[in-house]
């Protein structure tokens, strides 16, 4: 049986290739390709992480620009990877927001550490 993190992984490299497939056929996204990859796949996870006063539209394009290291108006694939882990940075940030957003934990994420510190999120 796959882990969900095994599936998760699999799902982000069928999601990139049924998107990146499309015209013109190449294992690159467009600027739109990739817009319309998150609007279809993952609205409603991204309406919880674009920052405050900031539209779909605009969070989508700044994701895009961060992540075309080459500045070549497309992403391959491990570029797409990088807009996985901002999207992901920010809704774990969004997560630790408001009362009762540090689930518990009694950490802070203020001191340069990552989560590698010995205990696990349990949701």
């Amino acid at each position: 049986m796959k882990t969900d993190l095994e599936l998760a992984l699999e799902c982000a490299v069928n999601v990139y290739h049924r998107y990146a497939a499309r015209r013109p056929v190449d294992d690159y996204l467009s600027k739109e390709e990739f817009s319309r990859l998150l609007k279809e796949t993952a609205e409603p996870f991204l309406k919880n992480t674009v920052p405050p006063k900031t539209t779909m539209d605009s969070y989508i394009g700044q994701l895009f620009t961060k992540a075309d290291a080459n500045h070549d108006g497309r992403l391959k694939f491990t570029e797409f990877l990088t807009t996985l882990s901002l999207v992901a940075i920010d809704a774990h940030n969004r997560s630790h927001e408001g009362p009762g957003g540090d689930h518990g934990h009694g950490h802070d994420h203020g001191h340069g550490h990552d989560h590698g510190h010995g205990h696990s999120h349990r949701h």
